[in-house]
């Protein structure tokens, strides 16, 4: 698997799990999505929401890479989360649809890349201002690395309110080579 075949991996585990992770959600009243169970964003409303806000920030950073990628431009458009914790979505069905349109574009944005893309620097300013230079693979690696951690917070906090994720494992999704 080279390294294109990875981060395309990688957008269908996201996907995958997204929609895993809201199914076991839509499972749940209100009450319970917002309740404060003392996690880093709160609650489970308030962890879901933070992976919209940092994937529309990444996507919106990506969107300026020197490739120009067309799939992007939709994120463009998007208003520009003031903070990551901020609530863009207090019903869960807003939230999916938003989660659903940046899936999607994640999805399409990997099938368009190129290994030439992949060896680029990257300049962007991180939510405080601070300016950085960085690989643009070793940021799309961080990309989805951040969405899987945020995402094992979201289903710690649906299986601590009764409610089974079921399998998480990327395992599920890689290639078998059974002779």
């Amino acid at each position: 698997m080279n390294r294109i075949q990875h981060l395309q991996l990688m957008a269908d585990y996201n996907r995958w799990m997204n929609d895993k992770v809201y199914q076991a959600a839509a499972g749940l009243p209100c009450e319970e999505l917002c309740a404060d169970r003392k996690a880093f964003f709160g609650s489970i409303i308030g962890t879901l929401n933070h992976l919209v806000v940092a994937d529309t920030i990444w996507l919106k950073r990506f969107a300026r890479h020197s490739a120009g990628h067309k799939s992007l431009e939709s994120i463009t458009c998007l208003e520009d989360p003031q903070a990551l914790s901020q609530l863009l979505f207090t019903e869960l069905d807003a939230l999916l649809a938003r989660r659903q349109l940046l899936d999607q574009v994640i999805v399409e944005w990997t099938a368009a890349l190129t290994e030439a893309d992949l060896d680029t620097v990257m300049a962007y300013s991180n939510t405080t201002g601070i300016k950085a230079e960085r690989n643009f693979y070793g940021l799309l690696v961080h990309f989805f690395n951040h969405q899987t951690h945020h995402r094992g917070q979201a289903t710690t906090l649906l299986t601590q309110a009764g409610v089974d994720v079921g399998s998480t494992d990327l395992l599920a999704l890689v290639p078998n080579f059974v002779a």
